[in-house]
């Protein structure tokens, strides 16, 4: 084994390690906190805005598959690599700035920043797959994406509970959903929603808006990142 792929595997193994602990006790409280103000949300908003992200996803997802660049096999795992961590780092600081813009313009733009920030990240899973090899026009790896933009933002239990369907992607990936409309976009929005809340709230105040958007997006993005490379690691180094 190279000392890259050492280096990959080892970066794999303690990424796991991560997930798959049980939650902690700040960790239970704020996801209860969380759980107990939706449960006082009517059924009705939460349709609502079910429907908004189910539609904005659904945008992104069938707009964004024409656009990636074509999967290329004969790259090394070191090469593909290399060029994740820079489309990272240019959506990274796209992000950025985009977050900075909209949270200079307080509540109003700090409202714009939902459906743009999400395209970004959207968009960025799509060329990681594609550098890794993986045909996004395919409908099975268009779901994939979703089930590890919903593994990067949810709490510590859910991880516990996806981290298993990633790592048998294989195995399961004949039982999951056959089409969009079949995928649990309530649960999706729910963990999304609950994990980039506090984040991204103080953005919405004038003055720091700027700074806080700025940040909260460059770390989220990164961290979204982050869990799609360890998400195809898992498939390519099988």
């Amino acid at each position: 084994m190279d000392s890259y792929l050492h280096y990959t595997h080892a970066e794999l193994a303690l990424w796991q390690h991560q997930l798959k602990k049980k939650p902690g006790l700040g960790g239970r409280l704020t996801h209860g906190v969380q759980n107990k103000i939706n449960s006082w949300i009517p059924e009705k908003v939460h349709k609502v805005v079910t429907a908004a992200i189910e539609n904005m996803v659904k945008v992104v997802l069938t707009g964004s598959s024409w656009i990636v660049p074509k999967p290329d096999e004969s790259l090394t795992l070191k090469q593909r690599e290399f060029k994740v961590r820079s489309r990272i780092k240019w959506y990274r600081n796209t992000a950025s700035v985009e977050g900075a813009v909209t949270g200079a313009g307080g509540i109003l733009m700090g409202f714009a920043d939902f459906p743009a920030f999400l395209t970004i990240k959207m968009k960025m899973l799509f060329d990681i797959a594609a550098l890794y090899g993986f045909d996004t026009k395919d409908f099975q790896e268009r779901l994939f994406l979703l089930y590890v933009f919903q593994l990067s933002f949810s709490s510590q239990q859910r991880r516990n509970d996806l981290i298993g369907l990633i790592e048998n992607w294989e195995e399961y990936r004949e039982t999951l959903p056959k089409d969009f409309k079949e995928f649990d976009w309530k649960t999706f929005q729910l963990d999304y929603r609950d994990y980039i809340d506090l984040a991204k709230l103080a953005q919405l105040i004038p003055v720091v808006g700027a700074g806080v958007g700025a940040i909260a997006n460059y770390r989220l993005t990164e961290h979204l990142g982050r869990y799609a490379m360890n998400a195809y690691r898992l498939r390519v180094l099988e």
